[in-house]
């Protein structure tokens, strides 16, 4: 009877519960309800920053851009409404910008043919100063009310960012788990050049994930845009990029293509929220965090590597047993078994 297979998430589950326990027994505001949706709320932007940076991570880049693009698209909101536009307009052009600087960032990555973090590096620096020439480095305040129900609102109780994310998280994992682009997205981490042997158009999936991320730093803006009621042309130039890299590593996806999921850049998320909120609420001084953070992500990747190298030492076990005597019988490249060393006879000599 075949195994059941216990889901890689299941570890991330454990120590999310685990420093949840030591923060409640340091400080009994941290297990209130009112922290908890907090908790959630702050989580929000880093679950959409997380979601966007493991599909880029799937196929082997890395996205630096999507920090300055939160600023960037919340300001196009901001000012899409001041210019007069309604609210769900100003959505909409935000979302659109989003896509647009992903959508540059993955043709220069596989049309151009420049490495993915010289190109977002790049994108990063650009997006960041568009906000601040259009505004003349001042603040936005946002007018129209309506706005407010992206950041502020709730549906049946659960805060509006939470609703957005799950709605999302559900969209992506499904085109991630049950799509042939999915399949697409992890044969092309895997080994590009295969992917592309075996008809996988590679440009086309390079292009989609990084306007996918795009579009998760879009929802991010619109979130801490419509929480604040206020377009600030510095937002999301604080830890959000560290946060989302962190989350999409520790919640198991590789950095190096090919591996995890996007259940576990949320639970990454999650963690990753988890610390910040704690530290904030134990007092701890904010210089502290990105150095917990920064541990964090040095954990997940020597866990990664670790993971990748006993995968590549099982294969090679697998590959070379065959050529020890008493193993079991090897395939040719015909594909036609071949005999092991034990059956086969020397010929009798002639006379």
């Amino acid at each position: 009877m075949a195994r059941r297979r216990i889901p890689e998430e299941l570890g991330i589950i454990g120590v999310i519960v685990l420093v949840g326990a030591v923060f409640s027994l340091m400080s009994p505001t941290f297990r209130t309800f009112d922290n908890a949706q907090l908790l959630l709320l702050n989580g929000s932007v880093i679950a959409f920053l997380a979601m966007g940076q493991a599909f880029v991570l799937l196929t082997g880049g890395i996205d630096l851009s999507a920090g300055s693009n939160v600023a960037l698209t919340g300001m196009i909101a901001a000012l899409t409404m001041r210019a007069g536009a309604p609210w769900w307009v100003a959505c909409l052009a935000a979302l659109a910008i989003g896509l647009l600087v992903g959508t540059i960032n993955g043709s220069l990555v596989h049309y151009v043919g420049l490495p993915p973090f010289i190109v977002t590096f790049a994108t990063f620096g650009v997006a960041a100063s568009i906000p601040l020439i259009l505004t003349g480095a001042n603040s936005v305040i946002v007018a129209d009310p309506m706005f407010a129900i992206v950041g502020r609102g709730r549906l049946y109780g659960v805060p509006m960012p939470v609703v957005l994310v799950v709605v999302f998280a559900v969209a992506l994992t499904v085109l991630l788990r049950m799509t042939p682009t999915g399949v697409h997205v992890y044969a092309v981490g895997g080994n590009a050049e295969t992917a592309r042997l075996s008809g996988v158009r590679i440009g086309r999936v390079r292009v989609l994930v990084y306007a996918i991320s795009g579009m998760c730093a879009g929802m991010g803006g619109l979130i801490v845009t419509s929480r604040l009621m206020v377009g600030y042309p510095s937002a999301g130039s604080g830890n959000e990029l560290f946060y989302s890299i962190a989350a999409a590593v520790v919640g198991g996806v590789s950095l190096f293509g090919g591996i995890g999921s996007l259940p576990g850049a949320l639970l990454g998320a999650v963690l990753v929220a988890e610390v910040s909120n704690g530290m904030n609420v134990l007092g701890v001084e904010s210089y502290w965090q990105p150095l917990v953070i920064g541990l964090i992500i040095l954990t997940g990747v020597i866990i990664d590597t670790y993971r990748r190298s006993a995968s590549l030492g099982s294969m090679l076990r697998r590959t070379f047993s065959g050529s020890r005597p008493g193993a079991t019988a090897t395939t040719s490249a015909a594909g036609v078994p071949e005999p092991r060393p034990q059956d086969q006879t020397p010929a009798r000599p002639a006379g």
